[in-house]
């Protein structure tokens, strides 16, 4: 089954100025925000636990906003913020039968959908495995299943190889959101030792 489209209306769609809302800095920015698949994604949501915002353009800029609190060079910032406006835009479309099909998660269409806009490895894997950090911790912390949580997270690790503080950055950005809870970054910072731990 997938994800039913709960946003706006197309009438109240096109009332948002997604470029007043999430501020584009660069081309790739500007291409999302002109591309209609791009945008159908962006206006659904409803408030619901980790997301009383709402709907999803809404959680890109709170994410937008913490990356922005960050000291960052240029490219981090850039690399950073194109993550962001993509991360959660395919959740409309995402399967949640069950058993779930992973394969259709939205951070996977979201890396299927930026490899047609760069070619940038750091993007697209931070995109595709964004999530992974916080399925980690919950089958480690609310399943009590540890050894297999301890596996995906030594899976997420050997993918993002250098990456690890870029990874943890986005994590961090991501999670310090809405009302979501903030035990997955805690237990992150206490369990990865090479990373250089941000507050903002």
């Amino acid at each position: 089954m997938v994800g039913i489209h709960y946003g706006m209306k197309e009438h109240e769609r096109n009332k948002v100025d997604y470029h007043l809302e999430l501020k584009p800095e660069n081309g790739l920015e500007l291409a999302l925000l002109e591309d209609p698949e791009f945008l159908e994604g962006l206006d659904w949501g409803l408030p619901r636990y980790g997301h009383p915002e709402g709907e999803v353009y809404r959680h890109i800029a709170e994410v937008l906003g913490n990356i922005d609190k960050i000291k960052l060079d240029p490219e981090a910032r850039r690399i950073l913020r194109v993550i962001a406006y993509a991360h959660d835009t395919f959740k409309h479309i995402e399967h949640k039968g069950k058993p779930r099909d992973w394969s259709r998660h939205h951070s996977v269409l979201a890396a299927q959908y930026l490899a047609k806009h760069t070619d940038n490895k750091t993007i697209l894997d931070i995109t595709e495995l964004h999530d992974e950090a916080y399925y980690s911790w919950r089958m480690e912390y609310l399943y009590h299943q540890h050894e297999e949580g301890q596996a995906r997270l030594q899976k997420l690790l050997h993918r993002i190889g250098d990456n690890i503080q870029l990874y943890y950055l986005f994590f961090k950005c991501d999670t310090r959101t809405g009302d979501k809870t903030q035990a997955p970054v805690k237990w992150f910072e206490q369990t990865i030792k090479n990373i250089e731990i941000v507050e903002f």
